[in-house]
């Protein structure tokens, strides 16, 4: 007879599966957000040719090399997120047990979706009123806004899911938990 083999208590299998599809779409938008740098080269590449070599200055160049930018910025977070590459202030998180980190960021965890879910609200109804609105953007240009606004929805709305599956992955650790 052989002994049973110990099974590791794993996280519920919605939790678990959560986790995985939030990964994957935040990694399919980190890899959208790094497609973009090179549209962004494009702008201003074209930008710098039309003035050098032709004597033309575009009046959009520099609004859609902010909005590009923004959309970079905004998508790239729950990658950022999901790889754990924003900055933390390390006075006493690096004393921690691996734990005792687990909780730390568990707790710290419920605060950042708070605010993101807050955020995440406001997006939508300012995403909202520009499109009802057809706002513009006050300048020479005055490309629509609606379009920089949905994609400002979406990375937050990604970057809410990303830091919940995070704090998911962090209760795991805490709870000496596996969520594979």
């Amino acid at each position: 007879m052989t002994k049973p083999e110990t099974v590791a208590k794993r996280m519920p299998w919605p939790i678990r599966k959560y986790v995985w599809l939030v990964d994957r779409l935040g990694l399919a938008a980190g890899y959208v957000a790094m497609a973009l740098t090179f549209v962004l080269l494009a702008i201003l590449v074209e930008s710098t040719a039309a003035r050098l070599f032709f004597g033309v200055s575009h009046i959009w160049t520099v609004e859609l090399a902010m909005f590009t930018m923004s959309a970079y910025y905004l998508l790239g977070g729950a990658l950022s997120e999901q790889g754990d590459y924003h900055v933390r202030m390390d006075l006493f998180y690096n004393r921690f047990s691996p734990r005792v980190r687990a909780i730390t960021d568990s707790v710290t965890g419920l605060f950042v979706i708070f605010y993101l879910v807050m955020l995440f609200l406001a997006a939508v109804s300012n995403t909202h009123w520009a499109w009802v609105n057809k706002q513009v953007n006050f300048s020479a240009w005055a490309p629509p806004m609606t379009p920089i606004k949905i994609i400002m929805t979406i990375g937050i709305f990604l970057m809410m899911l990303q830091v919940i599956a995070t704090f998911f992955r962090d209760l795991s650790k805490a709870l000496n938990r596996s969520l594979e």
